[in-house]
């Protein structure tokens, strides 16, 4: 895993600023602090921040890399599993290979096979730039499910991309400024894909390419996908085999993603909560490595949200070396700023400032390397809010009485996380319900802050907002193909990936945090060879008998603790601030740094009297638990718009880039 940036000018006879490419990876050293590297070709330039794990010689390994016809130039971040036998066979076809990376097989599967049949070949999680001098087009490329990062903007005279929006800030001539849509959709949680909080601002979005070609006229941009989340039909499920063959397959195909993202060069370790997800990656890896894993879990100290007594059962079951981090409530929001300089967007939750802390430690361990369980809900349909959807889209058998009955239960067993998980009150979206069908329980909760966010928005931004509909907004993003005809439940999860995995779980649940102290996480279940087996497990064996992720349980079941087989989903979040006192009283300190009249003012975003009535909301005594879990997202949310406003835009991030880049020691040569 690394950091990478770039620039590619409208001019092919520009000369780029080396030592700004240098200062673009050094403002993201965290990501690759085992060196740097930077090169240029016909007006394009690529750097690189290098975080060691596959060929650790620090010459051989120094990307970007050009190809020995110098067609080519490639940076990459990331992992490409499966690499050992692809390389064996372009080499068996006359490659030669300049290193033992992964990362170069990308180039050499261009030149032999093309953009697209190349794509295909591709395992694993990455992001990478491939500059073509032939055809002059810079391609941008992110994995399937967009578990690493791509940023691009495009200025008056260049293209200038990077693995995080701090790398663009670092060249001075990206301006920075929200935009009005992007501060209401930081707001309320939930992101339109393919966008920042930032104006002129883009990812590349999960399963694209960005192909961006150089003529006299000036730029021609094309954004496509090559791959998407393609769930059969609804009719397909009616001759589908026996959930045998399924609970086979899914432990098959998941033994081959945990074994293959064993493969580094370093030590590689796990993730474990209490969760069926982590403890069955965990479970394998064990299995496969014939040796004792080490493990890291996030404790918590109220009881209601800690699941350290499961982890202990699994760590001992595995002989893992299980180091537990127990963390406070109130010292989450002592690291609450320096966890969003790494996220860059808002949290809802404190959860990730904790997960951020785990990778600190996991650092301090020695350890470069862990797998995660992240992506196994999104496949098997483990969140509260699918079980809503199909009780109440796909059932058509259960009559109101019974939904009803389903509706008690599942609302009496996640109580912890109404307001958040799941929404106070049904919010339909009429652009959601026309192209889905209905309005997916896991975009309610947001959706439904949408009025406070309407009111907290400073003036300016509330009048450029008239008539914003931000469901409609991401509805236009959703592909009409990839809904058309499919089961309610597989729609529930094609918009749960589409939306909230990219924008919440794999950014400020995952990467951000992780490679913010040079961490690598692989998640397994996020393995696209998996994924399309788990797309065609009927609706019926992913819940069955109101039991979540029953093909995967069933396919765990020797590996799992008894306790962790037979109970519900149990939502990994950190407990809310209004749930403990010292955890208040901290996040207040930080409320009277950045949402006191003064601060708020100077920054331009909020709306200072609708910031007080929502506390004021929050402490009424009418207000009850589901409404403070609500609130308390939205204040974190305040909070963390301010944060980016310090951070990002009132800073002078080029001259920081610069700084830090001098820190460092890494500096361009002179000519």
């Amino acid at each position: 895993m690394c950091g990478i940036a770039g620039i590619f000018s409208t001019q092919a006879q520009t000369q780029i600023d080396n030592q700004l490419l240098v200062n673009m990876a050094a403002i993201q050293h965290h990501r690759g602090p085992d060196g740097f590297g930077y090169k240029q070709m016909a007006g394009v330039g690529f750097s690189h921040a290098r975080l060691s794990i596959i060929d650790l010689d620090e010459q051989r390994g120094r990307q970007p890399f050009i190809s020995s016809d110098k067609r080519l130039m490639l940076a990459h971040n990331g992992e490409f599993y499966d690499y050992a036998r692809i390389r064996a066979e372009l080499v068996a076809k006359g490659a030669r290979f300049q290193s033992k990376s992964d990362s170069e097989i990308a180039m050499h599967l261009y030149q032999q096979l093309g953009l697209d049949e190349m794509l295909t070949h591709l395992r694993g999680e990455f992001a990478f730039a491939l500059y073509d001098q032939q055809t002059d087009t810079l391609h941008l490329v992110r994995d399937r499910f967009g578990i690493k990062p791509l940023y691009y903007t495009q200025t008056e005279d260049e293209i200038v991309f990077g693995s995080e929006l701090k790398v663009l800030f670092a060249n001075p001539n990206v301006k920075r400024r929200f935009s009005s849509e992007g501060l209401f959709h930081q707001l309320i949680q939930v992101m339109v894909p393919g966008s920042t909080a930032f104006a002129n601002v883009h990812q590349i979005k999960p399963g694209h390419v960005v192909s961006i070609t150089r003529s006299e006229q000036g730029f021609s941009i094309e954004d496509r996908p090559y791959w998407d989340v393609n769930f059969p039909t609804a009719q397909t499920y009616l001759n589908s085999k026996d959930e045998a063959y399924y609970i086979d397959g899914v432990r098959k195909q998941l033994l081959e993603a945990v074994q293959l993202r064993l493969s580094a060069d370093v030590p590689v370790g796990c993730y474990l909560s209490g969760g069926i997800d982590s403890c069955a990656i965990l479970g394998l890896s064990s299995a496969a490595a014939q040796a004792p894993i080490k493990a890291f879990t996030i404790g918590f100290d109220s009881a209601e949200y800690d699941e350290t007594p499961i982890a202990k059962q699994m760590a001992q079951a595995t002989k893992a070396d299980h180091h537990i981090m127990s963390l406070s409530g109130d010292e989450l929001y002592g690291h609450f700023e320096r966890t969003l300089w790494h996220t860059e967007r808002t949290i809802y939750n404190t959860l990730g400032v904790a997960k951020y802390l785990m990778s600190k430690q996991v650092n301090e361990s020695d350890y470069k390397v862990v797998m995660t369980g992240e992506g196994s809900d999104e496949l098997f349909a483990g969140y509260p809010a699918f079980r809503k959807d199909l009780f109440l889209y796909g059932l058509d058998e259960l009559d109101d009485t019974e939904k009803a009955q389903w509706q008690t239960m599942l609302e009496d067993s996640n109580k912890l996380f109404k307001g958040a998980m799941l929404s106070r009150e049904q919010y339909d979206s009429a652009a959601l319900d026309e192209v889905v069908g209905f309005t997916p329980s896991c975009l309610q909760p947001w959706l439904s802050c949408s009025h406070f966010a309407h009111q907290l928005v400073a003036a300016e931004h509330r009048e450029l907002l008239t008539g914003y509909d931000a469901g409609k907004a991401i509805a236009e993003t959703l592909d009409d193909a990839m809904l058309e005809s499919r089961h309610p439940l597989d729609k529930a999860q094609y918009v749960w990936i589409k939306t909230m995995l990219e924008g919440q779980i794999l950014t400020w649940g995952g990467d951000r945090v992780d490679m913010a102290n040079s961490m690598e996480a692989r998640p397994a279940f996020l393995d696209h060879h998996l994924a399309e087996f788990a797309f065609t497990i009927p609706p019926q064996y992913r819940i069955k008998d109101r039991k979540e992720k029953y093909v995967l349980r069933e396919a765990m079941k020797g590996l799992l603790p008894e306790v962790l087989y037979e109970r519900e989903k149990f939502a990994f979040m950190a407990p809310p601030a209004h749930s403990d006192e010292k955890k208040w009283a901290a996040m207040r300190v930080l409320a009277d740094k950045y949402l006191s009249r003064q601060a708020v003012e100077a920054a331009g975003l909020l709306d200072f009297e609708a910031v007080n009535a929502l506390f004021e909301l929050h402490d009424s005594p009418d207000a009850d638990d589901s409404l403070k879990v609500q609130l308390d997202a939205v204040i974190n949310h305040l909070l963390g718009v301010q944060i980016l406003h310090k951070q990002f835009i009132a800073a002078d991030l080029p001259q920081f880039a610069a700084t830090e880049a001098e820190r460092l020691g890494w500096r361009a040569a002179t000519n």
